[in-house]
């Protein structure tokens, strides 16, 4: 009869994990999105868990910390003294003495674990009616790992692990992938049998299905259709390698869904993040966090995007964004760095070498080249002119500058905030804005310029550059009537402008 539906989920999370050589418990080091306890737990979730508990140890208030922001509902149980899988298991059990049911117990390092494997263990032990299973996988490097040895029927003998097992056992290439599924009352039983006699001196949880086996209990094994799902993490060159494993996994299931990934070996997708078909992503792109790429966005070449949403339509080129928003068929970069709180309309501009932070770009507004935008509001329609700084901070405080729609302001102007530039207004070049622009108004903010003829052949006497001032001097012929027209020229004081033309304001 099948066992009732009744679940606890159990994660051995306890390990200090020497060879990582690391201040961070192991479990905790990140994989494309999530820790390696936090990929076991999101594979753990579809089991439908009444409770889950993580057993915890070296680093525990750091892995309880953890389990608190990413999966609250667990419980984190201490394990003090690291005594074997089964003293682990044993003190997690004891804390919930009232449990019933199936108990699925995970290694908190199995970050490749598909939540359909779990499931399909966890559904054949308790169709079975059996008293506890194992996940297998066939390998074809079994070493460092417990071997599953059965007897002539096929039926699971025991579960032997590598120290401890004989030339003959060592050569089987169907190991334990440390996963199983107990009944809750005859693991409870059978963990108070265990001996420390063994090479470790630990209580191996695994011994539970030869002492079951022996009461007369039915014991199985269930084999993983993949085993890399099953492959674990002792330190810092195997975790590279399921690094490449689950990007490689994340690309295909992608390009499956509809996303072209142009160069899947250097592109890098966190699984938090969420792409929409016919996204297109280019080489060297590392898309991480909470981000989202609408459809028909191109991101890449070039670029790391965290916690970024770009729109439909969008195209992100060698550019670097955190928390930001970029607005369907919108453009950023090349060479571009969005701060948190960027957020770009529809089809705004933010280009070469600019830097936004807290700022937003209104729709079909352009910030082309040579910039830094912090903490502004920019309207609809408006250019910002090149090499334009934002100057937002006071040495205590930041402030807020606000430039209007269909504004144009000059090349080399800085606005000291708090400002604002009204709804049609245009800034001169080289204008330092420190007051406000009233809507439909030249703001100009520079000294007049002065020339002193002759002054390099003075004082820079035998350079090229007096030797070129002195032939152009001696070549040089009687003004053309009429030059100059066309030309916008705006003085320090005054203004004089001709009816076309805008070469001092870009």
């Amino acid at each position: 009869m099948p066992q009732s539906r009744t679940r606890t989920v159990v994660v051995l999370a306890a390990g200090e994990g020497k060879r990582m050589k690391s201040a961070l418990p192991k479990v905790l080091h990140p994989l494309l999105g999530r820790t390696l306890v936090g990929h076991v737990l999101a594979a753990a979730a579809p089991a439908a868990a009444d409770r889950t508990l993580v057993v915890v140890g070296h680093g525990a208030d750091q892995v309880a910390a953890h389990l608190a922001e990413v999966a609250p509902d667990a419980v984190p149980v201490l394990q003090a003294e690291q005594r074997g899988t089964g003293h682990a298991v044993r003190i997690a059990v004891e804390a919930i003495s009232d449990a019933e049911g199936t108990v699925v117990v995970l290694n908190g390092d199995v970050p490749l674990l598909r939540p359909e494997t779990v499931t399909a263990l966890v559904e054949a032990h308790e169709t079975a009616g059996a008293a506890a299973t194992v996940l297998a996988a066939e390998v074809a490097d079994p070493r460092g790992l417990g071997r599953i040895v059965r007897d002539a029927r096929g039926g699971l003998e025991q579960i032997v692990e590598e120290r401890d097992a004989t030339a003959e056992q060592r050569a089987i290439r169907e190991i334990n992938a440390g996963i199983y599924a107990f009944d809750a009352r005859l693991l409870r039983g059978a963990l108070g049998k265990l001996s420390t006699d063994n090479d470790q001196g630990e209580e191996y949880l695994t011994d539970v299905f030869g002492l079951l086996s022996a009461a007369g209990e039915a014991v199985a094994v269930h084999v993983a259709a993949d085993a890399t799902e099953t492959l674990g993490c002792n330190d810092r060159v195997e975790l590279a390698a399921l690094r490449r494993l689950l990007r490689d996994r994340v690309n295909a299931d992608w390009m499956r869904a509809g996303v072209s990934i142009l160069d899947p070996e250097t592109t890098w997708i966190d699984v938090t993040v969420r792409l929409e078909r016919d996204a297109l992503v280019d080489q060297n792109t590392q898309l991480r966090g909470s981000s989202v790429v609408a459809g028909g966005a191109t991101v890449g070449p070039d670029v790391t995007l965290i916690d970024t949403m770009v729109g439909a339509g969008a195209t992100v080129l060698r550019a670097h964004a955190v928390q930001a928003e970029i607005g369907p068929e919108a453009s950023v970069g090349p060479y571009a760095y969005l701060r948190p709180k960027s957020r770009l309309a529809r089809k705004a501009k933010v280009g070469t070498f600019v830097e936004t932070k807290n700022a937003a770009v209104g729709e079909g507004s352009k910030v082309p080249h040579l910039s830094y935008v912090g903490d502004a509001t920019i309207g609809e329609q408006s250019n910002i002119g090149a090499a334009t700084v934002f100057v937002n901070y006071d040495g205590v405080a930041k402030h807020h500058t606000t430039i209007g729609s269909h504004a144009r302001t000059g090349a080399d102007n800085m606005f000291v905030a708090p400002v604002t530039v009204g709804d049609g207004a245009y800034t001169a070049a080289g204008s330092v804005i420190i007051k406000d622009v009233p809507p439909g108004a030249l703001g100009v903010a520079r000294g007049e310029q002065r020339n002193i003829d002759g002054w390099v052949e003075r004082r820079r006497p035998g350079t090229a550059a007096a030797e070129a001032a002195s032939r152009a001097s001696a070549g040089a012929g009687a003004p053309v009537a009429g030059e100059g027209e066309g030309l916008h020229v705006v003085g320090g004081a005054g203004e004089r402008d001709s009816t076309s033309g805008d070469t001092a304001i870009e």
